[in-house]
């Protein structure tokens, strides 16, 4: 918003206005950086992740969740291999007695997730 002279009764316009502009240069950071975090959780999920055969390790993909003027949803998951997630992050117990040890991949990305997002938005919006 350009430096303008305004009357009292234009007052609440210029600054609704100018609210306007802060909440569309808002929701463009905010977009951006959820895209580039989904990315990077998957990222990271990827590289802590078993490898026996690979394609678990492949798996990983972000869908856009849902996506409205103001909103964006992201979900890193496993494409095909779902049912082994929970199984690999919390171990389980074997046939013949015994435990698989948990093998942590997905928690340390969500986490590593969460402070980029957070940070991401915080350096985008002091700009």
């Amino acid at each position: 918003m350009a430096d303008r002279r305004v009357t009292v009764g234009e007052m609440a316009d210029a600054i609704m206005e100018g609210l306007l502009e802060y909440a569309e240069l808002a929701t463009d950071v905010m977009k951006d950086c959820v895209k580039k975090t989904g990315n990077t959780v998957k990222k990271e999920t990827q590289a802590g992740a078993p490898v026996k055969t690979g394609r678990y390790k492949k798996s990983w993909a972000v869908k856009r969740q849902k996506e409205t003027s103001n909103t964006l949803e992201v979900v890193v998951h496993s494409k095909n291999r779902y049912q082994l997630t929970h199984l690999l992050e919390k171990g389980h117990a074997k046939r013949g007695g015994g435990r698989v040890k948990a093998i942590l991949h997905i928690a340390p990305a969500e986490e590593k997730g969460i402070r980029e997002l957070e940070e991401g938005i915080k350096r985008g919006l002091s700009k």
